[in-house]
């Protein structure tokens, strides 16, 4: 049964369900008063990230509530992901045009499903009325200086990508014509996997990271800095929906399209044989993709030939 809540009610579902949380023994205070309490161990950076998810913009207004919940966490995980730490605590600000219980429901499996995997908890949040979005803060630990940054790359690193590129945005491209997208395709939009496990493996072997959210060829211009980079989009690893399309339509979506949620990290040439291991250990492919230069400027190329992309990736704000 659909019922209408008011903020009273919404507060106190959601903390219903967080209440169901692992105990931590770092959670001093939770939900239900002014502010959260929590108490760092000791030898550990703590780290933070917030997200934004707008309707209309971040995921179709049609998405259904369940995919709403998981992909808002997972978006901030994988922010974690990329600098090492290990997830522990998330605060949530729901904007909604309604509260509705069934929706507010299928939300929570959806970001409990996720959470429960990597046993983080919910320990506050806001809650308030407009259009819907959602703002997720997610905290996690790592070792002290130990954090995986964007700075650190050096002239004769390789660039190394986990999972694949592109099918987030094929399955994106597909929808918004109206065609069929396959299921494998629709689990890379609406429910990204973010790559934690890996994020802390990489400590000590990654000289830099970040994660793919706007696009291969944006994140790498951020993670580069002053530096650049030969990357050769003929190693890039697609999914096979995407091989099938022509290169015109392929390498934009490969390369600008976002909402990867993959890890772009550098390695030293000495640490290729531990990257090898890794992706045995994790089951994940890891792809050497290029290699930085001293010099800054990104240089595609596609069979042998210099590329030049039709857009950088995604902004909010363009002039």
């Amino acid at each position: 049964m659909v019922v209408g809540l008011n903020e009273n009610q919404l507060i106190e579902s959601i903390a219903r369900r967080a209440a169901r949380d692992i105990p931590d023994s770092g959670l001093i205070l939770g939900i239900g008063d002014d502010a959260a309490i929590i108490r760092t161990a000791a030898g550990y950076d703590l780290v933070t990230c917030t997200d934004t998810l707008v309707s209309g913009v971040h995921f179709p207004e049609n998405t259904s509530a369940y995919d709403i919940g998981w992909k808002s966490l997972a978006v901030n995980l994988s922010d974690l992901a990329a600098m090492g730490a290990n997830p522990r605590y998330t605060q949530l600000a729901l904007t909604l045009p309604h509260a509705r219980s069934d929706w507010l429901e299928a939300f929570l499996d959806g970001w409990y499903a996720l959470a429960q995997q990597f046993k983080v908890r919910l320990i506050g949040g806001d809650t308030t009325r407009g259009p819907l979005s959602i703002t997720v803060q997610a905290m996690g630990e790592v070792p002290a200086d130990q954090a995986l940054l964007r700075t650190g790359a050096q002239a004769g690193d390789l660039v190394v990508v986990s999972g694949e590129l592109g099918g987030a945005a094929l399955a994106l491209e597909c929808l918004q014509a109206g065609k069929q997208v396959a299921a494998d395709l629709l689990q890379r939009l609406k429910r990204p996997q973010p790559r934690l496990d890996l994020g802390v493996a990489l400590i000590g072997i990654a000289t830099s990271a970040i994660d793919l959210s706007d696009g291969l060829n944006l994140d790498l211009e951020r993670l580069l800095g002053q530096q650049g980079a030969r990357i050769e989009l003929d190693k890039l690893p697609l999914p096979a929906a995407l091989k099938k399309i022509p290169e015109a339509w392929r390498w934009p979506l490969a390369i600008s399209g976002g909402d990867d949620y993959e890890l772009l990290f550098t390695i030293p040439v000495v640490a290729q044989v531990q990257l090898q291991t890794l992706a045995v250990e994790l089951s994940l492919p890891l792809t050497v993709i290029g290699t930085v230069l001293p010099e800054p400027g990104l240089k595609l190329f596609a069979a042998g030939a210099a590329y030049q992309p039709t857009s950088s990736g995604y902004l909010h704000f363009e002039n």
